[in-house]
């Protein structure tokens, strides 16, 4: 053998020993888990001229998707053969005609027709809660058909943003988001370059028929989930890119902090089924348009605020909401896309 091939082959082992030794980019991120691929994924596509699932539910049977999309209607998949049908929507949906074809952009008529947003629905009753951007936090039954407006103001200021929803599936209680007193939905953009922080973290009791409004003076919270103790909530804070977590029991209740700093700007927040959260991000911080086709599309929080692992996926998936399920699989909603995308895991 000679010096030069003896040399290569030490070079060769150096190198092979040093790639042994560093830690991946995701552990080197603290992530305790391998990182999702969301290049290529599952689609399940809307019916012609839908788009916008922004919100994904199952209801207590497991049946669905139910989806909220752009023309203000909540859709349900009935499988294969029976596709999508039009499972619920606003009074003003049909006192303003909206079920008719229109040559307007849904976002010139969601003002009057409503766009859901958030879904969630009570397993023990069935029923589905509906967060509509502009027409407040709505209610409609195991049946579908005409959503009930529970409420379009609270604390004696209207609902201008609603936005996000979950539900205490032993209490009943309903808590939502709204997301600014001062820009629409239409507008959001400029709650963010703003700094906009006239948003609201409220409560709905069924049983009294009441909201309270939890906290004032919030910067875009937007998604919320509970607890899976039940113990507190995790509202995502879009502008911020943070997690705000705000206690309802215990030593705590009343009070808030900060859960979680962010990668990205966050949207909504779900339960992963092993006590965190998915938080799905419409974007990175610092995300450029050029070089690699790949960004962050969600993340996995722990039951702590730690940060356990990334999903990525192409830049022009933004996905709004990242739901998994029992068999593993997560279902990706998104404000702008006609599809789901479900990846298996």
């Amino acid at each position: 053998m000679g010096r030069c091939t003896a040399a290569k082959l030490a070079l060769l082992a150096i190198s092979l020993a040093v790639m042994l030794l560093l830690p991946s980019a995701a552990a080197a991120r603290g992530l305790k888990a391998k990182p999702i691929d969301a290049t290529n994924t599952q689609r399940l596509e809307l019916p012609e001229s839908a788009f916008g699932p922004e919100s994904v539910a199952f209801d207590g049977h497991g049946a669905g998707p139910y989806v909220s999309v752009s023309d203000g209607t909540v859709l349900k998949w009935g499988g294969e053969d029976a596709g999508w049908k039009t499972f619920a929507y606003s009074p003003s949906y049909v006192k303003n005609s909206c079920n008719t074809s229109s040559e307007l952009p849904s976002v010139a008529t969601e003002s009057f027709c409503g766009r859901p947003l958030g879904l969630r629905f009570h397993r023990e009753s069935g029923s589905l809660y509906i967060a509509d951007a502009y027409m407040g936090l709505m209610r409609v039954g195991p049946n579908g058909g005409e959503a009930e407006v529970l409420a379009k103001e609270a604390g004696g200021a209207p609902l201008l943003f609603t936005n996000g929803v979950d539900v205490d599936q032993v209490t009943g209680e309903v808590y939502f988001t709204d997301s600014s007193a001062t820009y629409t939905r239409a507008q959001h953009q400029l709650v963010t370059a703003s700094g906009d922080s006239t948003g609201r973290i409220m409560k709905y009791d069924p049983k009294a028929n009441q909201v309270t409004v939890l906290k004032s003076d919030v910067t875009y919270p937007n998604g919320i989930a509970i607890s899976a103790d039940r113990a507190h909530l995790i509202v995502a804070l879009t502008g911020p890119c943070k997690l705000l977590r705000y206690w309802i029991r215990g030593p705590k209740a009343n009070t808030y902090e900060i859960f979680a700093n962010l990668p990205g700007y966050p949207d909504n927040v779900r339960p992963d089924r092993k006590g965190g959260y998915w938080v799905a991000l419409h974007r990175e911080k610092y995300e450029l348009p050029f070089g690699k086709d790949s960004h962050l599309v969600a993340i996995r929080i722990g039951a702590n605020g730690e940060k356990l692992q990334e999903m990525r996926g192409p830049k022009d998936v933004r996905p709004t909401e990242a739901v998994e399920r029992e068999d593993g699989k997560i279902w990706l909603g998104s404000v702008e896309l006609p599809y789901i995308g479900i990846i298996g895991t």
